[in-house]
């Protein structure tokens, strides 16, 4: 399970930004316990249009590249493809950081590192066995070592076993020494390689949709994969009570939902009979299910978009649910439904511990914060909170002030 995540320099974030998924001491939410440590299932991130709620997802998304690509794909390029903040000159010329602390089995795994354009500057892996406080440093890689004299990779004891030398020999300037050991099957450190690999999966709206419900399609063919994705569409109250699945062969599968009409079922054309709403939530119930199989993170980017705020709320609580979620899935979400901060629900989906807000500053620089940082009390309305401004992360609009410019800019007006 993911515990935090840490990155700078990348994106819009010029200085550090930091996610935490511990959970306080006496949160009424279903943390679930790992090496020690009470960890939440879902964070959410808040904030206006271009706050950079989507980069902190995609910084996410970055080191997952990064860790299994670097070997293959950045022996095609000079350097490290990285993205460091544009709208300051010297973020170019410092590092950019990447970092994560994990919960896999009985162990905690903190990784990261740091790279400039030209290579990997910093690299760093160490542990906390059965969830003790006590650290083991496996390795530390310092690209500068070398022109003092000193060796580019230390390993400080003898926790990581095994040849190292023809690993080290196979990791370029400009690739990560995990990636290389995943390679390489080093077994040690294959568990942490295996996580960026089944973890980290971002969903988001554009064309990731169809490739989504291409996806979907050949997965309904699995054994009673078909009959899950039935039972979450029926739950969820968008008129469909069944789907039909034609097996084409190596063609993708045609899929049609089936509707209750005046005189009995009635499929539906996906493509061209149905809402995008529904299209959005049959999409998504692919990486949901996939999930919770795995007990993975997930990453959804506006999650609330085309669906109705009940149903968000639902996926939220089905994160939180020990049974439904009993591998411990982890969902971190985008999004601007504040309603998920409200008592309108039966019982608010989400915990002020829960909550993140992203801010941008004049100079177009992104941070990220806690919303338990701006000193909310346990009996305030959060919805109302957010909605006025008193945590940030909503846009600085006046009222009326989108019509008082089309005014001004009317034919006639004072432009």
């Amino acid at each position: 399970m993911l515990v935090g995540f840490r990155a700078a320099n990348v994106l819009s974030f010029r200085g550090e930004l930091e996610l935490s998924l511990l959970a306080p001491d006496g949160s009424d939410r279903a943390a679930r316990t790992a090496a020690g440590l009470s960890i939440s299932p879902v964070a959410a991130v808040f904030g206006a249009n271009a706050s950079g709620k989507t980069n902190v997802l995609e910084a996410m998304r970055w080191m997952r590249h990064a860790v299994l690509d670097s070997v293959a794909d950045w022996a095609r390029v000079e350097g490290v493809p990285r993205r460091p903040f544009a709208l300051e000159r010297e973020a170019a010329n410092e590092t950019s950081l990447f970092e994560v602390d994990v919960v896999l089995g009985r162990d905690r795994y903190v990784y990261g590192f740091e790279v400039s354009d030209v290579r990997v500057e910093t690299e760093w892996l160490h542990i906390y066995p059965g969830g003790s406080r006590r650290r083991q440093v496996w390795f530390e890689r310092d690209a500068e070592r070398p022109e003092h004299g000193q060796p580019e990779y230390r390993f400080p004891s003898d926790w990581l076993k095994g040849a190292k030398r023809p690993l080290i020999d196979y990791t370029r300037p400009n690739a990560l020494f995990l990636t290389a050991a995943g390679s390489l099957q080093m077994k040690q450190l294959a568990p942490l390689h295996d996580w960026f690999k089944h973890n980290l999966w971002l969903v988001r709206l554009g064309d990731d949709l169809l490739q989504r419900d291409t996806r979907m399609r050949w997965a309904l063919l699995r054994p009673g994969f078909r009959e899950r994705v039935e039972g979450l569409l029926t739950v969820a109250d968008l008129g469909i009570i069944g789907l039909e699945v034609q097996d084409r062969g190596e063609e993708t599968p045609e899929v049609s939902l089936i509707h209750l009409g005046k005189d009995g079922p009635v499929p539906f054309d996906m493509r061209q009979q149905e809402s995008f709403g529904t299209l959005a939530w049959f999409a998504f119930l692919g990486p949901l299910i996939e999930a919770l199989d795995d007990g993975a993170m997930l990453l959804v980017d506006e999650l609330d978009s085309s669906l109705h705020p009940l149903l968000v709320a639902e996926v939220v609580r089905l994160f939180e649910d020990p049974v439904a979620n009993a591998r411990g899935a982890q969902l971190v979400f985008t999004g601007h439904d504040v309603t998920l901060l409200s008592k309108a629900h039966v019982e608010r989906p989400l915990d002020r511990e829960q909550v993140w807000i992203t801010e941008k500053r004049k100079i177009g620089e992104s941070e990220l914060y806690p919303l338990t940082s701006v000193g909310v009390r346990a009996d305030e309305s959060l919805e109302r909170g957010y909605l006025r401004g008193r945590y940030g992360g909503v846009p600085r609009i006046g009222l009326g002030g989108m019509a008082l410019e089309v005014e001004r800019h009317a034919p006639g007006g004072d432009a």
